[in-house]
């Protein structure tokens, strides 16, 4: 089993940045990918981003390239999700998951996933 747990949501103006983290734990050695998904109310989940948890090699969502950067510590098994120039759209649940397949944009490809932690972009 894994765990995943994140945290770093909160209130911010648009324009602003956010640093999401998503700390993993338990059986991780078999985990080759991490990824982040959002979910905005009457919306359908979507994928953001995912990083391969060996290599490092990265995937975004095209809303997001440019604005959002993915990262990963191996020492602290956590990933980083850094959010600059944040717009009213970018506002949702943002969801880690972990899964034992490689990169992909797919919610069935992961296995595990947090709570989830809110972004909220207001005035």
């Amino acid at each position: 089993q894994v765990q995943v747990v994140e945290s770093g949501g909160g209130l911010v103006q648009p324009g602003g940045s956010l640093r999401l983290s998503c700390a993993a734990s338990g059986s991780i050695f078999s985990i080759n990918a991490m990824g982040w998904f959002r979910q905005a109310p009457g919306k359908e989940r979507e994928f953001v981003s995912a990083i391969n948890w060996s290599g490092g090699r990265t995937l975004y969502a095209d809303s997001v390239k440019g604005r959002f950067t993915i990262s990963r510590d191996n020492a602290k098994n956590t990933v980083y999700l850094q959010i600059n120039s944040l717009k009213p759209e970018d506002a949702a649940v943002y969801y880690c998951a972990a899964g034992y397949l490689g990169l992909s944009t797919k919610r069935g490809a992961y296995s595990y996933w947090g709570q989830g932690t809110q972004v909220t972009v207001s005035s």
